[in-house]
């Protein structure tokens, strides 16, 4: 049975807590928060020893691996310790604020011989894994190009003054439409070459970006586009349109999948689920306990999480520069 410690007992982390205990061979063994009393209160709703000090943590033996769900600010530093400690890591995107703390982490995690995932949670939720398998086939050919897009409310319950300022790992591109920026780079499976994008606080008063619009061009030679807006007043839209060789993709994380051929959208069944959220979390769980006991594949890898962390670093210069901008290998 391996034991899992929380760092981060926000609303994520609970819904952590929830697939850990439900995972088989794992338990909830730890969580730590910065006040005490929700530590305390989190660890009395899904069990494990409450820590205030997340060092602490790190020295239980009864934790063999760690969930990283703090400010992004804290990720890397964070990650290092644990993976010095011997503990395993799964760290909610992103996997940390640049590219060069990125490649400290995985380097950390190379050398102590601990698993890495991170959190790109669409790569298994339900939506994700259909179209993955749908373009796998060859059935609508490879695609082409893609047009990705998260709009949604920025001013939610739990918005903290971190995800207002750049030097701490905020702004809408790097909280939230990373999802976006993540399916299109996923599905179209191949890295990105440079980006031209705009961004900036449009709708909100903060040093951050709300909004972005980015264009992305693929090594291969294709592009897609990534909308990724926090509005102050609307209403959400959650997914992607895909154009391949002999067709065309709809995700839809409202709706589920949807093929388009001859004119026509067609619903694929069984590409929704309820609470799809907190099954593909079961599933990211699920995957890195079968890396931890029989070497089973990694589904999210550092290297590519970081690939990711690269095009918003080059998104963000693209902006302030107003050119396209090579993506850092």
């Amino acid at each position: 049975m391996l034991g899992v410690g929380i760092l981060g007992a926000g609303f994520f982390g609970g819904v952590h807590a929830r697939a850990v205990n439900t995972t088989p061979g794992l338990r909830l063994a730890a969580v730590c928060a910065e006040e005490a009393h929700l530590a305390r209160s989190f660890a009395a709703e899904h069990g494990g020893r409450a820590y205030s000090d997340w060092r602490a943590l790190l020295d239980d033996r009864a934790v063999d691996a760690v969930l990283i769900a703090t400010p992004h600010h804290l990720h890397c530093e964070m990650a290092i310790a644990a993976a010095s400690a011997g503990k395993h890591l799964f760290i909610e995107k992103p996997l940390a604020r640049t590219a060069a703390e990125c490649s400290a982490v995985i380097a950390a995690a190379d050398t102590h011989g601990v698993k890495l995932t991170v959190g790109h949670i669409l790569h298994l939720s339900r939506p994700g894994l259909v179209a993955r398998q749908i373009i796998d086939s060859g059935e609508i050919g490879r695609p082409v190009l893609g047009s990705s897009v998260l709009l949604k409310l920025w001013m939610e319950s739990n918005r903290r003054d971190w995800h207002l300022d750049p030097a701490t790992g905020g702004g809408m591109l790097m909280t939230a439409g990373i999802h976006s920026l993540d399916l299109l780079i996923w599905l179209m499976d191949s890295p990105v070459a440079a980006v031209s994008a705009a961004a900036g606080a449009l709708f909100h008063e903060q040093a951050a970006d709300d909004s972005a619009m980015v264009l992305l061009r693929f090594a291969d030679g294709r592009f897609g586009q990534v909308a990724s807006v926090g509005y102050r007043d609307g209403a959400m839209t959650y997914g992607m349109d895909l154009i391949c060789e002999r067709g065309a993709l709809r995700i839809d994380f409202d709706r589920g999948v949807s093929i388009g051929r001859g004119g026509q959208w067609t619903h694929v069944p069984g590409s929704i689920e309820p609470d799809w959220m907190l099954r593909a979390v079961e599933r990211e769980w699920q995957a890195l306990a079968g890396a931890i006991t029989s070497g089973a594949p990694i589904p999210v890898t550092g290297a590519y999480a970081r690939h990711v962390i690269a095009c918003i670093e080059a998104t963000l210069t693209s902006a302030r520069d107003r050119c396209e901008v090579p993506v850092a290998p």
